[in-house]
């Protein structure tokens, strides 16, 4: 049955996350007629949206049509419900929050989160702003069906739902994790079924969907799409996985592109990622290997409900950089002598793991030594090149040698846009799906 159920006010906005939550591997459903909906025909969806047409309607009408709709779709499977409202806060907003609140009647806070950084959407000091233009200086204001004449987000809550609003701001936010688990708690217990969120970064979500979790608060999310596919990425496992068409990403890089695109990469899907201890691979053949056993097992162990999986080198962190020097003063060798045994211990465990789980049937590797190191460990002639999937990366197929056939993509480990791993790794699921 579905984890994940999405109520939108008009079909165009229920079709835009039903599309994130599908770019994250969900299989989504988006239902239309309430009368014929029969809820066994879900049971292999993870996620089930439903459009209800109310954005112009009167208010009243749209508090029963969002009631009625989530007293149909509410199951004790669901993880994650949302209330999937306009990125320019248009429409019947708090009254259909309160509907769906009063719908599941277990007390949940309404976590609003009007934040869609892709499309130009941020929320500062509560301000909702639409390319840094504050939200009533936008052509929203000559909307004829619903213009907006406010940019704060919390006064149309405020005016619209008959549940107090509290809000978490930016200076909030920078205070950490903690620190807003707890002030979700404080509002909650405040009586406050309303939190509105400032949100200006993907990272911003990521944080209040984590500080949403370790609260442990009930709660239902009420935004555009982006804070529904970051916290449901955070609660649920797909149903089913394509295990056939499973995905090995293998990132060596240690630097600031190549960690900016790991970053988008973890927080965009569903990905189980476990972080190579890169110093542990030089601190002899002992511990090397121990490591090595370690980041195999742990994928291996987890990756049958996951169609990505990925290993990392921790060092892709400053933080975790590690030094050369003492190591090549300990050993008597070269930087290079140290760079090509980290190169070779990741190419162990991608050899391993492909050996281990013949469901891994696409690879990614970022940096051309990384590429270089895997083929030499499967023992490949070379690669046979199919096609680009953006300059300097490209997509084609081992051959020769163990596993000949695989596919692969393989950039540089300074080549692309932040999203440039996002795509790379969407690109090779496409084509393992053909």
């Amino acid at each position: 049955m579905p984890q994940c159920i999405v109520i939108a006010d008009d079909l165009t906005g229920a079709n835009a996350t039903g599309v994130l939550m599908a770019k994250m591997n969900y299989r989504t459903y988006t239902v239309m007629n309430e009368e014929r909906l029969n809820m066994d025909g879900l049971a292999d969806c993870d996620c089930v949206v439903y459009p209800t047409d109310s954005r112009s309607i009167a208010p009243e009408l749209a508090y029963n049509r969002v009631f009625n709709a989530a007293s149909i779709l509410k199951s004790p499977d669901a993880k994650v419900y949302s209330k999937r409202i306009d990125s320019t806060l248009r429409g019947n907003l708090g009254y259909e929050t309160d509907a769906l609140l009063d719908a599941l009647g277990n007390e949940s806070a309404a976590i609003i989160v009007p934040c869609f950084p892709s499309s130009g959407r941020v929320t500062v000091g509560g301000y909702l702003l639409v390319k840094a233009l504050p939200l009533h200086r936008t052509e929203v204001i000559f909307d004829p069906k619903n213009p907006v004449h406010t940019p704060l987000c919390a006064e149309i809550f405020q005016q619209q739902s008959k549940y107090p609003v509290g809000s978490i701001q930016l200076r909030d936010l920078m205070k950490g994790l903690d620190f807003v688990s707890q002030k979700i708690c404080s509002l909650v217990e405040q009586g406050m079924r309303n939190i509105v969120f400032d949100a200006v970064t993907q990272e911003d979500i990521d944080l209040i969907a984590d500080a949403v979790i370790l609260s442990g608060v009930a709660f239902i999310a009420v935004d555009p799409g982006v804070f529904t596919a970051t916290i449901t990425r955070k609660l649920v496992v797909p149903i089913q996985t394509r295990s056939s068409r499973r995905v090995l990403a293998a990132v060596g890089s240690v630097n600031a592109v190549a960690a900016r695109q790991a970053e988008l990469f973890l927080a965009s899907q569903t990905v189980w990622n476990v972080y190579m201890e890169t110093a542990e691979f030089l601190e002899g053949e002992d511990r090397r290997m121990a490591e090595i056993g370690r980041v195999v097992s742990e994928i291996l162990d987890n990756c049958e409900d996951y169609e990505v999986c990925s290993v990392i080198g921790h060092g892709i962190l400053p933080e975790y950089r590690v030094p050369f020097e003492p190591y090549a003063s300990r050993y008597n060798c070269t930087f290079d002598d140290l760079s090509n045994l980290i190169n070779e211990s990741v190419a162990e465990i991608v050899y391993r793991i492909i050996a281990a789980d013949r469901g891994f049937s696409g690879l990614y590797t970022s940096g051309g030594d990384i590429t270089v190191a895997v083929c030499r460990r499967m023992k490949n002639v070379g690669l046979r090149l199919l096609s680009e999937v953006l300059p300097l990366a490209a997509y084609g197929e081992l051959m020769g040698g163990d596993y000949s056939g695989l596919k692969i993509v393989t950039k540089g480990g300074m080549v692309g846009e932040a999203d440039a791993m996002v795509s790379c790794v969407g690109y090779l699921k496409e084509k393992l799906s053909i």
